[in-house]
């Protein structure tokens, strides 16, 4: 059969699990709808993934998931992990969606954004942990509407520093990433412009938002980002990258043109949202330098790509 879409002509960074998609909703250990867009590290000695599971409402809660070998034997806590609060919290009052997990080895706890489903929109919250059962809350961290939110994991001249993407309400204003800092992880400010959402034609055109927390290299901080084409057939997520500077990471070193990663296979293309892979965990392996890029497909079920580090890094040296 022709490759009709022309894919193969051309070659990914990543490359899929035989075994996509990893995780469905027909596994969870209750009634889910969707099981979609993890955050991801390596704990404990398994691989722990933090998903996103859609009720039937339609809410979102989050729940572990442990896997010896990060593909295959999946433990699933019985119940929500993490369920909204919206007593103690009303911004959670639609849920809770799309974590980012750091360490902060300086506080000695993992810090978990994610974005809180407010009546005003959704917005960007925080909560601590250090052992995925118990979890501290420290609440809204950005007003709405605002999302697509990671720290790094550590401070930067005394200061922490988050990546974030606020919506703006101006038309034709693009919806860009932006860092801000802060003393404290409650007062945040020096609020600024880190990755442009570029125009016309692109691939990441007009709105771009973070994907998985940065990564740590001796190049610099890989950061791997999506963008959004909207088409008269509906919106495709697609996967680019962006290198910057280790001390200074409000500088950009490097950025690819093209896309890495997009929608091909069936479970990327048809689902409750077609046409997204969204990461938002991926773990790196610092012995061969293999990442692992655990990834939400049309919405609806977790899947696995990797990719060797120095490849991609390979692919963003020359790019300005």
């Amino acid at each position: 059969m022709k490759d009709v879409a022309g894919f193969g002509q051309f070659s990914e960074l990543f490359r899929r699990h035989p075994r996509n998609p990893i995780l469905t909703a027909s596994e969870w250990p209750y009634p889910a709808n969707a099981v979609f867009n993890p955050g991801a590290v390596q704990f404990d000695g398994a691989t722990l993934l933090l998903a996103r599971v859609e009720d039937m409402r339609g809410f979102s809660h989050l729940t572990v998931a442990r896997s010896a070998d990060g593909v295959s034997n999946w433990q699933i806590d019985p119940q929500p992990t993490f369920a909204p609060h919206p007593e103690q919290h009303p911004e959670e009052l639609w849920g809770v969606e799309d974590p980012r997990i750091v360490w902060l080895e300086e506080l000695e706890r993992y810090a978990i954004t994610y974005t809180a489903f407010s009546e005003r929109g959704p917005l960007v919250s925080l909560a601590m942990t250090k052992d995925f059962r118990t979890f501290e809350r420290r609440g809204p961290i950005m007003p709405p509407e605002d999302k697509d939110s990671s720290l790094f994991p550590r401070r930067f001249k005394g200061r922490w520093l988050l990546i974030h993407r606020p919506m703006p309400v101006t038309p034709g204003a693009g919806a860009h990433i932006w860092v801000s800092y802060s003393p404290d992880l409650t007062h945040w400010g020096d609020h600024r412009i880190l990755l442009e959402a570029r125009q016309g034609g692109w691939w990441d055109a007009r709105k771009i938002g973070l994907n998985t927390p940065p990564i740590e290299t001796p190049e610099g901080w890989l950061i791997i980002y999506h963008g959004v084409r909207t088409t008269a057939a509906g919106a495709i997520y697609r996967l680019g990258l962006a290198l910057l500077d280790l001390e200074e990471p409000t500088r950009v070193i490097s950025r690819s043109d093209t896309w890495v990663f997009g929608p091909r296979d069936l479970y990327e293309r048809v689902g409750d949202v077609a046409d997204v892979v969204f990461p938002c965990g991926a773990i790196l392996d610092p012995v061969t330098k293999e990442i692992r890029l655990y990834y939400g497909a049309a919405d609806t079920t977790i899947a696995l790509a990797t990719a060797n580090l120095n490849d991609l890094i390979a692919h963003l040296k020359g790019k300005k």
